[in-house]
């Protein structure tokens, strides 16, 4: 989908238990296969393919039905400021980044006594499983000055997500109007799930305003705005 994806596991004999191996093969292989069926990017692929108007209902992979249900769904929580239909086609992005990176993790879910810290393109699923480990330190980097950071967070488990200027630009359209906002560089959610977590990053942006430190727990409580940048 356009991104780079990196995967930190940390836990005791990591380099002597036969089942780290195959789990992180199988990690990137779903990532593989999440971007065959929805890269914008590939003209092969079933988004595209949808978007161009040429898929069949009966021809829909269920990992498609099941974005489309959650793109609906998060429509409806975010007020309509998370829409993946608009105008030039279907692009579900902003959450499906999100959902893979979690559904991913998963794969790990046999690898006890490991932590785990999967990063696709800046949004990160991360898992403590120990108590007696420390927290992964998440680094949010400042839009304005790549050497600088707005924050650096202490995760172990849940989602951090960011949506904002630093990689491409204006890029998010926001819904109501079809503009481009220009009023953040960057927003940053972290809560319960990176897929939630990563649709309200992007609504958050998309909206803007003085409130949005506001507007995200009370529109998704458990979730927070962590680091925010505002456009000068």
């Amino acid at each position: 989908m356009g991104t780079q994806a990196g995967l930190h596991l940390r836990g005791r004999h990591i380099d002597s238990h036969a089942g780290v191996e195959p789990a992180v093969a199988a990690v990137f292989g779903h990532l593989r296969a999440v971007d065959e069926l929805f890269s914008t990017y590939r003209p092969d692929s079933r988004v595209s393919a949808l978007r161009r108007g040429e898929l069949a209902r009966d021809d829909r992979h269920p990992w498609l039905t099941e974005v489309l249900a959650l793109c609906d769904e998060a429509r409806d929580r975010t007020d309509g400021y998370f829409d993946a239909w608009l105008p030039g086609g279907f692009d579900p992005s902003g959450l499906v980044k999100g959902w893979a990176t979690e559904t991913a993790t998963a794969l790990l879910a046999g690898l006890s006594g490991f932590d785990h810290y999967l990063n696709v393109g800046g949004d990160i699923a991360a898992r403590v499983g120990l108590t007696t480990s420390p927290p992964w330190r998440v680094a949010i980097e400042d839009p304005a000055d790549a050497a600088a950071f707005l924050a650096i967070l202490d995760v172990r488990t849940g989602g951090v997500a960011t949506s904002g200027t630093a990689a491409r630009g204006h890029h998010v359209v926001a819904p109501h109007t079809g503009t481009r906002p220009h009023d953040l560089l960057a927003v940053t959610v972290t809560g319960p799930t990176l897929l939630w977590a990563d649709v309200f990053a992007t609504a958050a942006f998309a909206r803007g305003g003085e409130d949005v430190e506001e507007w995200v727990p009370n529109r998704a409580p458990g979730y927070e705005v962590a680091a925010l940048a505002r456009a000068p």
